[in-house]
């Protein structure tokens, strides 16, 4: 795993942080010496504390759970405004919150439409201009924005998906554009299929044919997206912004 320096003890926000590909994000930034924010919605207290310890045990300079969900910007506003007062500006977001709601266009219901939409894009651009802001007044801001490769190629049963993750390859490259003179910079990442609980569940036969349309022939880990995110996140990348990056052993070249 490339060590980045400048991450050690910088402050980042990564949503959806408690299972998948989140959860490797923030144990990757952890293991770096970064100070990983997570948030987590009401009820769930008990699995934050469980992160915030798991996080501090893998390295984290510092591990802070904050309540808030994607879709409630008052709760948003308030988490981070309290965040902000009490540790300082965060200066590094992972947008990676997500869901999906696979159903053939027939049968799309209209509040799974909702659903993917607010949680997938409207949640993505609801935190980053909470913490707008704070980004002004802060050095090496950096934002990464977690899509897909199907909001690039689409894939049946996935509209609702595929619309919300393409949304969000738009809304990064505005933010870049809007915010690059301050010296903030915004990328997204579009991985393909990455081993996780869900393809885990996946029957063999149709693992196979995801393998087939692979070039190279296997599928990725969460740590192949975690190490990228820290490259986008670290100054090792300062000259990079408003960029998609795909992330799938090539299956859409």
């Amino acid at each position: 795993m490339a060590k980045f320096e400048d991450l050690k003890d910088k402050k980042v926000l990564v949503t959806g942080a408690t299972r998948g590909i989140g959860r490797a994000i923030a144990l990757n930034l952890a293991s770096q010496g970064a100070h990983v924010v997570f948030n987590f919605r009401e009820g769930k207290e008990e699995i934050a504390k469980q992160m915030e310890e798991e996080l501090k045990a893998a390295g984290a300079a510092n591990a802070t759970a904050v309540m808030f969900d994607v879709t409630n910007s008052e709760q948003i506003k308030t988490a981070l405004d309290a965040f902000n007062k009490e540790h300082g500006a965060i200066t590094g977001l992972v947008n990676n919150a997500g869901i999906s709601k696979d159903q053939i266009v027939l049968r799309l219901k209209e509040e799974d439409i909702t659903q993917t939409l607010d949680t997938n894009l409207k949640g993505s651009i609801l935190v980053t201009s909470a913490l707008s802001r704070a980004f002004l007044r802060a050095e090496n801001v950096s934002i990464v924005n977690i899509s897909s490769v199907v909001g690039l190629m689409g894939n049946p049963s996935q509209i609702a998906y595929a619309a919300s993750k393409a949304g969000m390859l738009g809304f990064t490259k505005s933010y870049a554009k809007e915010l690059a003179s301050r010296n903030v910079r915004c990328n997204a990442i579009c991985p393909g299929f990455i081993e996780t609980d869900m393809t885990e569940a996946l029957d063999e036969k149709v693992k196979e044919a995801y393998l087939s349309s692979i070039p190279l022939n296997r599928l990725g880990n969460v740590e192949e997206v975690a190490n990228l995110v820290n490259f986008l996140l670290s100054r090792a990348s300062s000259y990079i912004t408003g960029e998609v990056i795909k992330i799938d052993g090539g299956l859409y070249i």
